[in-house]
């Protein structure tokens, strides 16, 4: 197996602008994906997001915004160590691309970074696994919290 790159493609019940007020902004995103966000949705715009009880050892992890092109794009780096610049071999970087399509949007998602890292071949399967079951879990629920978004619940 290549390890090389996630991807996903879904069609979501909601206009391309909801889609990407879903994706990029904090107070949309804990609602299907992290538990806690906290950046400025802008390119270069870092923080973090967080998953877990916090009082229970949950886990923070540093998140910097790439790209935010209203309502086609939005990209970010994840998982570099706090302190440090997000680069090609310290994070994973995360693409939300949307396409109108009829009353809705496809939404296409690719991770990559994998490979960059220097990591191990072991390491590499390992995180790429993870990152696929993460990403399998967490994205259906986009949908769903998209279309009551779009319907103004």
């Amino acid at each position: 197996m290549d390890f090389g790159t996630i991807e996903r493609e879904i069609h979501i019940d909601a206009s391309p602008k909801v889609v990407f007020d879903v994706v990029s902004s904090p107070e949309h995103l804990r609602e299907w994906w992290p538990d806690e966000a906290e950046y400025p949705a802008v390119p270069g715009g870092a923080g973090r997001i967080g998953f877990g009880d916090f009082s229970q050892g949950g886990t923070w992890v540093q998140f910097v915004v790439v790209d935010a092109v209203p309502p086609r794009l939005f990209s970010f780096r994840w998982t570099h160590q706090e302190g440090e610049s997000a680069a090609p071999d310290n994070s994973f970087l995360v693409v939300f691309e949307l396409e109108p399509a009829g009353d809705g949007t496809v939404l296409r998602m690719t991770e990559s970074g994998f490979r960059e890292r220097g990591w191990d071949e072991a390491k590499v399967a390992t995180e790429y696994a993870d990152h696929v079951t993460g990403w399998d879990f967490y994205l259906p629920r986009l949908p769903v919290y998209a279309a009551k978004v779009e319907a103004g619940a």
